[in-house]
């Protein structure tokens, strides 16, 4: 079902000046959004907005209609998710300038939890091309998703080779998901659609502006565990998804070059100044982030009980074959949902007939815990820094160093 409250996200989504922090003020001080879009000047100044954002707010009210918003979204096969929706990334979700509303065409699905950004010049050397087509068709075959920005150079090469290898990959856009830039990668755009998601904060309509990708960075770093930059030149963009990442407490992964090229001054910096581990094959992310076994927790995470019912039959099985009708005395629930749980638990694994009429047992009980991703403390001494570089913050316990940051 539908949130009511959906087209007032969507039309808020349209102000300019309102993003995350100032739809949460909103939020706090009217408890809905349809409440924010209909208030007279004096609430919305009560709510903590400034002139300009008011301003702003009403002149797109006077123009706009949120009823309007949502049909061609859903005529385009698109979905639009609040931050408070279930199937909003849980780890896009933990960073402080989350988007409101994320626009996805395609499919983000729970492997998605396992990705690298993968970022670097639109200006690709050779070498720098094949350094991500054999990191990024590493990755995917190691059931690690590669997100991206569908720009020109690195970013094309990440996604096709994670296509290649038959892999998932998720492209990060700095414009409405009705258009797609560059035109060029309008194919490629149509095959991620297939095996993964074309994602992005801006609504439909809007075409890309130079100030929207460092913007659209941060989601590039927030969806993932860590970033991979191949090559950077001074002032790349890839360099701000790289500061994005260190702010956002993720991995910086970065690819060296030849201290002559000026597409490798970025990353030589990043691995210089201690602020990203320096990468020569996927073995190296894969043992930082602790995913050498991505493939089984994969297949873990699909043995965890989906819902109460689940758990509560599960929880009155044993290795002993148990006739139905103690197990339905003990899950105190009907006979047919006790058997229609049962049912699915044999499809996943969880379970099978013992052979003999009416009689059930568990096979395998389910995980506890899945692994988690590496805090190895690399930085050991201070190093000097280029003025466009941002410093690494400590993670609390882990490499932290006296003196200032």
């Amino acid at each position: 079902m539908t949130d009511p409250d959906l087209p007032y996200w969507l039309a808020l989504a349209r102000v300019p000046r309102i993003g995350g922090a100032r739809m949460a003020l909103l939020e706090r001080h009217f408890g809905n959004l349809h409440d924010a879009w209909s208030a007279p000047r004096i609430e919305l100044q009560a709510s903590g907005l400034d002139d300009t954002t008011i301003r702003s707010l009403l002149q797109v009210r006077s123009r706009l209609e949120p009823e309007a918003e949502l049909p061609p979204i859903e005529a385009a096969g698109i979905q639009a998710l609040t931050w408070h929706d279930e199937k909003y990334p849980r780890r896009l979700k933990e960073i402080d300038d989350r988007p409101p509303v994320l626009f996805v065409r395609g499919t983000i699905d729970d492997g998605d939890e396992w990705s690298v950004a993968v970022v670097g010049t639109r200006r690709v050397s050779a070498y720098g091309r094949q350094m991500a087509e054999d990191l990024s068709r590493g990755l995917a075959a190691n059931s690690i998703t590669v997100v991206s920005g569908l720009a020109r150079g690195v970013d094309g090469v990440a996604h096709r080779a994670a296509l290649a290898a038959g892999g998932r990959t998720i492209a990060v856009v700095a414009s409405g998901l009705d258009s797609v830039y560059p035109p060029e990668h309008t194919g490629l755009a149509a095959e991620i659609r297939e095996r993964g998601a074309i994602v992005s904060e801006q609504p439909l309509g809007i075409k890309p502006r130079a100030d929207y990708f460092p913007r659209r960075n941060r989601i590039l770093s927030g969806l993932t565990l860590g970033s991979l930059v191949i090559e950077a030149g001074k002032g790349s963009g890839a360099l701000h998804t790289a500061n994005h990442a260190n702010e956002q407490n993720r991995e910086v992964f970065a690819v060296p070059g030849r201290v002559t090229s000026p597409m490798s001054v970025g990353t030589n910096a990043l691995i210089q100044q201690g602020m990203a581990k320096l990468v020569v094959e996927v073995g190296d992310i894969l043992e930082e982030l602790n995913l050498q076994m991505v493939e089984r927790q994969v297949a873990f995470a699909d043995l965890v009980p989906r819902d109460d019912q689940e758990a509560t039959v599960l929880q009155h099985l044993t290795r002993e074959p148990r006739h139905i009708d103690e197990a339905v005395r003990l899950a105190g629930l009907p006979v047919a949902t006790v058997t229609s749980t049962l049912a699915m638990l044999e499809l996943r694994g969880f379970s099978a007939p013992s052979g003999a009429d009416d009689l059930c047992q568990k096979l395998r009980p389910p995980p506890t815990s899945t692994p988690k991703r590496s805090t190895n403390p690399r930085r050991k001494h201070p190093q000097k820094r280029l003025s466009q570089q941002p410093r690494r913050r400590p993670r609390a316990g882990v490499g932290a160093r006296n003196g200032p940051w």
